[in-house]
């Protein structure tokens, strides 16, 4: 197999994950809505408290997310 040609297939395969990456990335956040809204109205507002002040909310968010 030539250089050009295995180029290609790695830009194919780097594309089908890209795409793959993103299907998946929409449905983690459309089915983790709840856990989302919660967060972001505890963050409201904050800047640094968010880490101490919402560290429950995003535990449960990142519990959702890598399911």
């Amino acid at each position: 197999m030539g250089y050009v040609q295995e180029a290609r297939e790695n830009h194919v395969k780097k594309k089908v994950e890209e795409a793959l990456r993103s299907k998946m990335k929409q449905k983690a956040l459309k089915e983790c809505d709840q856990y989302t809204s919660k967060y972001a109205q505890c963050a409201l507002g904050r800047t640094l408290s968010v880490v101490w002040a919402c560290q429950k909310l995003a535990k449960e968010l990142n519990g959702c997310l890598h399911q």
